[in-house]
């Protein structure tokens, strides 16, 4: 196995990211390229083989609950286009699959976890060992589309969601890792980069 990319299992979010300034949607989900990643293990150790002793933090991007009307109305509209007035199951059926699917979407959506645990820092289901934590930074909502649009290395790995305002970007210091740096939306940046911050001093 190729020595330290984030550790990823596809078929959570969905997403796109990437190297070159590109011009892209800030809007959009989970951001990955099909550039090579390092696999990092599971457990981090210091030099001297004991186990880190870091500061947690853990949270989940929850959409945001005036999120859920839009696509609930919709998922409604479209039940009564099947339905269209026909009587037996044509009636009740497509109320019955179409509105709950609509609310598992929104369910799974928000399920994306952010944590700084165990000597990691763990977004959706990527991790990244804390002592390749390099220089953290925190964008405010106001300034990420910049970040999320002309100054986005490519190559980045990147997990945003349009219903979370801040963004935190890392600097990943592993020479062996491609991935330059990490950019993910948060709803507590500061606590995540203190987290962080404070490892990064230990």
């Amino acid at each position: 196995m190729p020595a330290g990319r984030p550790v990823r299992q596809r078929g959570g979010d969905t997403g796109a990211h990437r190297r070159a300034l590109p011009r892209g949607d800030p809007d959009g989900e989970d951001l990955h390229a099909g550039h090579e990643r390092r696999d990092y293990p599971e457990v981090v150790t210091d030099s001297s083989g004991a186990t880190r002793v870091d500061p947690s933090y853990a949270e989940r991007l929850h959409v945001t609950w005036y999120w859920w009307p839009l696509p609930l109305l919709a998922a409604g509209i479209l039940a009564a286009e099947i339905h269209m007035g026909h009587p037996g199951v044509r009636s009740w059926l497509p109320y019955a699959v179409v509105v709950p699917l609509a609310v598992l979407m929104l369910w799974r959506a928000g399920r994306t976890p952010v944590a700084v645990r165990d000597g990691k820092l763990l977004v959706a289901d990527a991790n990244l060992p804390l002592e390749h934590v390099g220089e953290v930074q925190v964008v405010e909502a106001k300034d990420k589309r910049r970040v999320l649009g002309p100054h986005l290395d490519p190559a980045a790995f990147v997990v945003h969601r349009g219903w979370v305002g801040p963004v935190v970007r890392v600097r990943v210091t592993d020479p062996e890792d491609p991935t330059p740096y990490w950019l993910f939306s948060t709803r507590h940046p500061e606590q995540v980069a203190a987290a962080l911050r404070s490892t990064s001093r230990t």
